[in-house]
């Protein structure tokens, strides 16, 4: 690292842990990030380091990073509560749903 004056790994960790500072390192295959937007940022063969920095984690990602639009659409599992609850057609079940986006707003939807 810069700065440390060639300090070896050891007396780094040495030095870290006088300070409060604790790393760990964490097996991952995979992270993903879901971001407010809807997309995902994956990153896949992470590096994971978990940093503990006076009581508080702060963790380090290094791989390969991709971004995900994530698949946008409804279950048949939730088409057919919504069915079953409303009376109403697969069609009609599965457009509230996508105008919701919510199981329980959907079938109070159709019920009003």
């Amino acid at each position: 690292m810069f700065g440390l004056g060639g300090l070896n790994p050891k007396k780094m960790q040495a030095v870290m842990k006088q300070m409060g500072i604790s790393q760990n390192e964490i097996p991952a295959s995979k992270v993903t990030i879901e971001k407010t937007d809807g997309t995902n940022i994956v990153i896949n063969n992470p590096s994971v380091t978990k940093m503990t920095i006076q009581g508080q984690d702060m963790f380090q990602v290094q791989g390969e990073a991709s971004e995900e639009s994530e698949p946008v659409g409804v279950s048949e599992e939730d088409i057919k509560i919504v069915m079953n609850k409303t009376g109403k057609s697969e069609q009609e079940a599965k457009e509230a749903l996508e105008k919701t986006g919510d199981l329980t707003e959907a079938i109070m939807n159709l019920t009003e």
